[in-house]
């Protein structure tokens, strides 16, 4: 009987489900080569409230306006709640798109509402572009160094990621053009104004140069501008999108997390007909829309609320603690230590001495309850051992000029081992 010969093939130590089961699947294999970020590894390890920090790029959070945001909720939880706690339309709420179109267009860029796709944070932007531009293997051109969760993007796209070099006025056109005519690249990713990690805003010239280098080349263009309107001094730069031959080929991406709050996780995504229609496709697949009530409360506060103002005292706040940090760095650092002096953004770019090590001195940098980012992970091309990322609008200046001390002590006194690559 069958039954009778598979009970005698069994051994009496198993059960029928042994035999059946097998290995579970390996994760695809972009899962696995895309590590986590080491930015977010190191706020998770410098989360003591008696760590002054310059790794993260975390708005100051006693800048957000917390009653402006909390009467829009309210308002549009009163006199709309249906529509505020009901699934959307893809493509944003019409009253949001209008208003980022105004602000943009009165930035130099004529836009309109049905230019614009709201996303979950201008991260899901990126997200949204490598899944409608790119195919495994396809070549993705990038600053170097560059922005790490850019990076995080393209390698689970299964892109080449090959480096540009950049110097302190930022990406080289010059090299640019050689290399795109070398690796025949799908897409440029560029932040062209206060750039993270290195804090650089690329001049009107250069950034002509790059609009005619994608067009001559064939390229898409992705402009990442989180931090434009955080501008403290000096005129505003025209968006790369405006100039000629990038008109038809760049995707421009907003967010409200630097000049609003980032836990609202809303972005913007500016981009040609063709391209905006699919990546409402890739949006539609990924999360159908972004949060309804969240939309309708940027939209309530922006209409209630002057953002401009807003904006004016937080750029007086991160002025002032530029200037902390930058003016007291020479006494912090090693002599012969580098920076720069951004003209806004959220980022100082600095390099130790020559044979420094700033990934090997974090760990006792953070016991001295100071940190940093390294900057050797933003690099995709020959890493900087000596480049550091430093933060300065989490903390108030006094604090500023309290964790600039204690990391000239911990400078002072790192083992030798950990002062020194190699």
């Amino acid at each position: 009987m069958p039954d009778t010969i598979r009970a005698e093939t069994i051994p009496a130590d198993t059960s029928p489900a042994d035999t059946l089961s097998a290995p579970v699947p390996p994760l695809a294999a972009r899962a696995a080569r895309t590590g986590s970020s080491p930015v977010r590894d190191i706020l998770a390890l410098t989360a003591r409230p008696e760590v002054i920090s310059f790794a993260g790029g975390l708005p100051a959070p006693e800048l957000f306006d917390a009653q402006g945001m909390a009467d829009a909720f309210r308002h549009v939880l009163a006199e709309q709640p249906q529509r505020a706690l009901q699934y959307s339309t893809t493509e944003g709420d019409p009253a949001l798109r209008a208003a980022v179109a105004a602000r943009t267009t009165a930035r130099g860029l004529p836009t309109g509402a049905d230019d614009l796709l709201v996303t979950t944070g201008s991260q899901q932007g990126l997200s949204l572009l490598a899944t409608a531009l790119l195919e495994p293997g396809d070549v993705v051109l990038v600053e170097d160094p560059c922005y790490l969760a850019a990076l995080q993007v393209f390698s689970l796209a299964g892109a080449r990621v090959v480096p540009v070099p950049t110097d302190d006025e930022g990406l080289d056109p010059a090299a640019l053009d050689e290399i795109a005519a070398r690796e025949r690249p799908r897409l440029l990713y560029v932040i062209p104004t206060f750039q993270n990690p290195t804090g650089r805003t690329l001049s009107a010239e250069r950034r002509a140069a790059v609009a005619d280098v994608a067009a001559r080349r064939g390229l898409w263009i992705a402009e990442d501008d989180p931090y434009g309107e955080l501008r403290f001094e000096g005129e505003p730069q025209r968006w790369v999108a405006s100039f000629p031959g990038a008109e038809d080929r760049t995707a421009l991406l907003g967010s409200f997390s630097k000049v609003m709050a980032p836990g609202l996780r809303l972005g913007t995504l500016r981009a040609p007909a063709p391209l905006r229609r699919a990546l409402t496709v890739a949006k539609q697949a990924a999360d159908l829309h972004t949060s309804t009530i969240d939309q309708a409360a940027a939209a309530r506060y922006l209409a209630d609320t002057d953002l401009d103002a807003h904006l004016e005292r937080m750029r007086g706040a991160y002025r002032e603690r530029r200037d902390a940090l930058v003016d007291g760095l020479a006494g912090a650092l090693p002599e012969g230590a580098r920076w720069n002096r951004p003209a806004g953004g959220m980022f100082v770019w600095a390099t130790l001495p020559a044979g420094y090590d700033a990934t090997a001195l974090l760990p006792h940098v953070v016991r001295q309850d100071v940190a940093y980012v390294p900057g050797a992970p933003f690099f995709t091309g020959a890493p900087d051992p000596t480049a550091v990322r430093l933060s300065f609008v989490t903390h108030g200046p006094q604090e500023i000029r309290e964790g600039l001390e204690r990391l000239r002590r911990a400078l002072e006194t790192a083992p030798e081992g950990a002062r020194r690559d190699g």
